[in-house]
């Protein structure tokens, strides 16, 4: 059996289907320890029905097997800032982690985006997942001009 780095990838990138749902939800359940399967029903049939918008789903497909994916939205005037793009999700699983997926999603974004006239992306990540705050910075997101407050009720 090929370890994860003897392994030759051959993977695709491709725009988001309704079929990648229950990939994605399995994908999102192993990072976040729970399968919220009506959020990800509404969301992902989000992402795919406006995609012609400023809506961006893409998965990492590998011998038609879903490894990884993202969700981005350029929304404007939100928090008072101009025109954006947000990165609402992203995952790979772990098996195909390091192995420069996720990376390659956030290319396929970026591009988009930049294609678009979008020159700033946003996302927010828990201050203790230090595996996520290490991937984006190594992708060369840093700190913004904005900072998150909660209030809890």
């Amino acid at each position: 059996m090929l370890t994860k780095k003897e392994k030759k990838l051959n993977y695709t990138i491709r725009k988001i289907e309704i079929k990648d749902t229950q990939a994605i939800i399995e994908i999102d359940g192993i990072h976040s320890g729970e399968k919220k399967l009506d959020y990800w029903e509404k969301r992902i049939k989000h992402f795919v029905d406006e995609q012609e918008n400023l809506t961006l789903g893409f998965v990492a497909e590998d011998e038609n097997k879903i490894i990884g994916f993202i969700l981005a939205e350029g929304r404007a005037w939100e928090f008072g800032s101009p025109l954006c793009g947000w990165i609402f999700g992203i995952g790979v699983l772990p098996e195909y982690q390091r192995s420069g997926i996720a990376v390659e999603l956030c290319k396929q974004v970026c591009t988009k985006f930049n294609s678009l006239g979008i020159s700033t992306i946003r996302t927010m990540v828990k201050k203790d997942d230090l595996n996520v705050l290490s991937f984006f910075r190594s992708v060369g997101f840093k700190a913004g001009t904005f900072f998150e407050l909660e209030l809890e009720i």
